[in-house]
């Protein structure tokens, strides 16, 4: 159980908020997650929703390659939610059972491709120092360039913020959900 009511409806939001709540619902199908801590403050959920559709939709990352980094991060801070929410998201991204095993493991990455084990690398760094080492930095930039890393740092920093969300509210994992 969380440590606050967790918002589930419209009818749980003030009335000035309520077309956030119906923003949220537009994107997930329901309120759910960290959306329904974050709408306690209906003009932060407002201001951190459009990351989800540009993540989903718009992003210059592969969805693969996306997915790594943010189950990676996530992972590294032990978000049981937000891995659960993520992992499927990662299948319909294409992303290989194997490297998923990995990363719940926290495993060993030279069994992954060059590119998953640079990728999962970069966000396994990230989360635990809040940096990356030159030589990380540099593969994935000559590799993609300047925008492609931005994006793919910013995603793997998002989903960190819903992580710290849903961890210290404690937000429970739906059942059936994918867990460490």
């Amino acid at each position: 159980m969380a440590r606050v009511p967790q918002i589930t409806s419209r009818d749980d939001v003030p009335d000035g908020s309520k077309y956030v709540a119906d923003q949220v619902h537009a994107v997930f199908g329901r309120i759910r997650g960290p959306f329904s801590i974050l709408l306690y403050s209906p003009e932060l959920a407002e201001r951190l929703l459009p990351m989800v559709p540009f993540n989903r939709e718009k992003s210059v990352v592969e969805g693969p390659l996306k997915s790594i980094a943010i189950l990676a991060f996530v992972r590294e801070k032990d978000s049981d939610y937000v891995w659960s929410a993520q992992v499927g998201a990662a299948r319909t991204n294409g992303l290989r059972e194997e490297v998923i095993d990995v990363l719940r493991a926290k495993g060993d990455l030279n069994s992954l491709e060059p590119e998953e084990r640079d990728v999962a690398n970069y966000a396994r760094q990230l989360a635990r120092t809040s940096k990356v080492d030159q030589a990380a930095f540099d593969t994935l930039h000559k590799r993609h360039g300047t925008k492609w890393l931005v994006e793919l740092t910013a995603f793997a920093g998002f989903y960190g913020a819903l992580t710290a969300v849903t961890n210290a509210f404690e937000v429970p994992t739906p059942e059936g959900g994918d867990r460490f």
